[in-house]
């Protein structure tokens, strides 16, 4: 009787697989994370409440902080919202980078893209000014507590009003109060900049100066933030607040980038259509080099 050698595929399933080496397995712990995958479950969910809690902690502390500062005289009421700001970005993990430089005339218009809740936060820290929002922010709970403490001017969409909203906006121009302003008119995916309303910058003949200003969620967990990365930061459509912010405050830590125009004289444009789209233009090239990991370069609106 003659032995005839088995060849590897006769071999049972059983004896195979033992003979293959383990799959590889990532990791437990932060590569994993910045990777873009979804953080440990017990680790991102910390992380998430540690975050929440010390952001409604040092917002409760600093409420009748600024109430107080509205009914004194003097800048306090101004500066105090830029410091609150500043340390609530620390606090839920998004580092600020910022270039170039603020404009010094007052008041200012300050015009910037829009892709998230998160911007309100970012630039309230970088500068001394009150938000224009749509009058939907007033009816959130605690966060128009928050904005009505900041001195946000609400807008809102009815055709009707549009002239006293203009009206009040000017009014706080003409007082020296320097405005920040999203003239995209709503947030978007953070991939791209919308065009900018005309509309919206019918009042910057009030202003002293016009600054156009690009900002950029840029990098996630130490790395540079790439497309599938951009809905971790960019709140837009019917996403629901509580639940974006759960989910970003699980991610390791993000950086943003605020790239400060130059201030141009909006009285040097022949007319408001001119200088939307200089405006839109300086703030599109910034976001865009910005999104490709370019050298940020603060350009002059043209």
């Amino acid at each position: 009787m003659v032995a005839i050698a088995r060849i590897p595929d006769d071999l049972p399933q059983t004896r195979r697989r033992k003979n293959r080496p383990p799959p590889l397995r990532r990791a437990p712990g932060q590569f994993g994370e910045v990777l873009g995958q979804e953080p440990r479950p017990v680790a991102g969910r910390l992380r998430a409440v540690r975050r929440l809690v010390s952001a409604l902690l040092w917002t409760l502390l600093c409420i009748p902080v600024q109430a107080l500062l509205l009914a004194l005289p003097g800048r306090g009421k101004a500066a105090f919202p830029r410091f609150y700001h500043s340390v609530l970005c620390r606090l839920i993990g998004l580092r600020v980078q910022v270039v170039g430089e603020i404009s010094a005339a007052r008041p200012t218009l300050f015009l910037s893209n829009h892709s998230s809740w998160l911007d309100i936060l970012v630039l309230g820290g970088v500068l001394e000014a009150a938000f224009v929002s749509k009058a939907e922010v007033g009816d959130w709970p605690v966060v128009r507590t928050v904005a009505r403490l900041g001195r946000t001017v609400f807008v809102s969409r009815s055709r009707g009003r549009t002239g006293e909203e203009a009206t009040a906006m000017r009014g706080r121009l003409q007082q020296g109060d320097s405005l920040i302003l999203f003239p995209e008119g709503t947030s978007n995916d953070g991939a791209r900049v919308l065009p900018f309303r005309s509309a919206f910058l019918g009042v910057a003949d009030a202003a002293a100066a016009v600054q156009p200003i690009s900002v950029v969620y840029d990098r996630l967990g130490g790395l540079p933030a790439c497309r599938r990365d951009r809905p971790h930061f960019a709140w837009y459509g019917d996403m629901d607040l509580g639940s974006h912010f759960w989910r970003l405050a699980r991610q390791p830590g993000g950086r943003v980038t605020v790239l400060l125009h130059q201030p141009a004289d909006p009285r040097a444009f022949r007319d408001r259509k001119a200088l939307t789209q200089a405006v839109e233009r300086a703030v599109a090239e910034g976001a865009a080099d910005l999104r490709q990991n370019r050298t940020p370069v603060p350009l002059h609106p043209r």
